[in-house]
């Protein structure tokens, strides 16, 4: 009874690997309890449990172990690829050497410690309009109507301190538009709600029902006010001005050591994640890795990762759609759809192939005599000529091999059945398999395997614009097939993605960064010793990561020359860094001294 318990129970949290056929341990019973502990210690575990227990310890254990050995490792190698990227005074990130990695920080040149909102915002819009509505109040001023709002707005939107040449995003300006945009939106609504006229506003004396739909939602000139430049320690704060005072409050200073920060806010929230992570990509057993081995795979840049997922998204939404596209893109081999393959010896010796119709209607595959007919004369081990592969019917083909030696033919018979079977006829031929997901009533392909993100995209009824390499992303295959820039976004998208399903949430600037840094040379480097020697070109720096006597060697060998311009080198060699406070370069100014005229001593003369 506790055995069935343990099987059927729906709590088992891990489950150990079978060592044997399907069981854990020689002496269990086929299909027996795979880890799961039902006893507590003050009950008493049984023997079977205390093994599965101890078991489970041990794996924690290893896994603690490991784990902070692969993200102290991950950790350095950020740290030495980043640390010499640093905001210059124009507003670029650059690296030691001058070379620009980026032309404004993060797209908007913020800093992300003094961020207010969610996901990187400036600035906490609701909140900051709340603080105005009650210290700004609006006592006998009229509110404002809708037109008036815009009108004001949009003048100072005009101002040199709001453009992108004074420093201000079209990123912000949108997003205070829109604030604005939906506070009038809500005065309308409330005006309307109050049958009162939406655009016209009269005075808060005329009526009480004018003063009811202003004290709700109007906004007075005072509270918008833009007259004047409005002091910081101002009782009375105006919200426009506060929000764009703000904003330029919130830029990153120039000499800021960014890349030092961006590598340490990706590597320590690795030491907090799980090694050993798997996530069941909206179908059970197509699962994508998470955690720390998909960190690694996408810093290192991997060719080949481990779990491959491509969502392909259809042109039409049916379930009929959704199988026909399918079948055009899984891997389909002839023993998966032909009824029988035998061997005929029978006046002429020869291979007959029956092909099960059923089926691939029913799978919606198409496949036909004629499709075999050319796959099997394309297959290039095969070399089967065309007059030796016969379509009998539309369900049927023989094949008679011409093999001069007659005593070798029944062994060639028997090796070209053996080969059959496997033989590829539709589909992708690097796909394993591809599962319909039914995703709140839209249907979606799930593509695994070593899959070939071009051959997706290009299959009849798929849409190319919104197929996605989906977790699990080939950041270089992305880039052999978008491009430069795709593989840039992706590189963005996985970090978060990962970080996110730990409960993580890091500032997209820094995962940018990171992101321009390994594709800013026109491909994708991983920040490994062969990534970052393409990198960087300090000799010393290269020595203080990893093979120091390689590089001092073939440096010295080569003659080169080392500028001592890095973090590193200037460590190194005890020379004050050219980022942080060391950006600034003072000079004296020195009167010029009176220039001295030589007059001849009249004695000496």
């Amino acid at each position: 009874m506790r055995e069935l318990h343990w099987r059927n129970s729906p709590l088992i949290m891990s489950q150990a690997p079978n060592g044997f056929i399907d069981r854990t341990l020689p002496h269990f019973p086929l299909g027996h309890a795979k880890g799961f502990v039902a006893n507590s210690f003050y009950t008493g575990l049984t023997a079977t449990e205390f093994f599965f227990h101890t078991m489970g310890g041990k794996e924690g254990l290893v896994d603690t172990a490991v784990k902070t050995a692969e993200t102290g490792y991950m950790s350095r190698r950020l740290t030495k690829g980043l640390e010499d990227l640093s905001v210059h005074y124009n507003q670029t990130v650059r690296n030691a050497s001058g070379g620009i990695v980026q032309f404004v920080y993060g797209d908007d040149g913020m800093d992300p410690a003094k961020m207010e909102g969610k996901d990187g915002i400036p600035l906490n819009l609701d909140q900051l309009f709340m603080k105005i509505m009650a210290t700004c109040p609006a006592r006998d001023e009229d509110a404002l109507s809708p037109s008036e709002i815009s009108e004001i707005v949009d003048s100072r939107f005009s101002k040199y301190d709001v453009s992108p040449e004074g420093g201000c995003s079209s990123a912000f300006k949108k997003s205070l538009s829109d604030f604005l945009n939906n506070r009038v939106a809500a005065f309308k609504k409330t005006r309307s709600a109050l049958q009162l006229d939406e655009n016209y506003v009269g005075s808060r004396n005329s009526n009480k029902i004018e003063n009811v739909a202003a004290n709700i939602s109007g906004i007075t000139s005072k509270q918008l006010m833009v007259g004047s430049i409005v002091s910081f320690n101002s009782s009375i704060l105006v919200f426009l001005e506060t929000c764009i005072y703000r904003y330029h409050l919130k830029k990153v200073e120039a000499g800021a050591a960014i890349g030092a920060i961006g590598a340490q806010s990706i590597g320590e929230p690795g030491t907090q994640m799980t090694l050993k992570t798997f996530h069941f990509a909206g179908v059970a057993s197509m699962n994508v890795t998470l955690g720390v081995p998909r960190i690694k795979e996408i810093i290192n840049a991997s060719k080949n990762i481990s779990t491959p997922i491509i969502t392909a998204i259809r042109n039409t939404d049916t379930l009929f759609s959704a199988r026909m596209v399918k079948g055009c893109i899984e891997r389909t081999v002839l023993g998966e759809v032909a009824e029988s393959i035998k061997i005929v010896l029978k006046r002429q010796a020869s291979i007959v192939i029956k092909l099960d119709v059923k089926k691939s209607e029913d799978l919606r595959l198409g496949i036909s005599a004629d499709i075999v007919q050319s796959a099997i004369l394309n297959h290039p081990k095969l070399k089967l000529k065309p007059d030796e592969v016969r379509v009998l019917s539309s369900r049927k083909l023989r094949i008679i091999p011409n093999v001069g030696n007659r005593s070798k033919l029944r062994f060639g018979l028997h090796t070209l059945k053996s080969m059959l079977p496997k033989l590829f006829v539709k589909g992708i031929p690097t796909v394993e398999r591809a599962v319909i997901n039914n995703d709140k009533g839209r249907h979606h392909l799930l593509v695994e395997g070593l899959t070939n993100l071009l051959a997706v995209m290009g299959i009849p009824g798929v849409c190319s614009k919104e197929t996605k390499s989906n977790h699990g992303n080939h950041v270089i295959e992305v880039h052999q097939t978008l491009g430069i820039e795709a593989s840039r976004r992706s590189i963005i998208n996985e970090i978060q993605y990962t970080m996110g399903t730990h409960g993580m949430s890091i500032d997209s600037r820094h995962m940018m960064l990171l992101s321009d840094l390994m594709t800013c040379r026109g491909e994708v480097l991983g920040i490994t010793r062969f990534g970052i020697s393409k990198m960087k070109d300090s000799v010393l720096m290269l020595a203080s990561f990893e093979k120091t006597a390689e590089h001092l060697f073939n440096a010295s060998f080569s003659g080169r020359e080392d500028q001592i311009e890095g973090v590193s080198e200037c460590i190194i060699m005890g020379i004050p860094m050219q980022l942080g406070t060391g950006i600034l370069k003072v000079r004296q100014r020195v009167d010029p001294l009176p220039e001295l005229k030589y007059e001849p001593d009249p004695i000496l003369s």
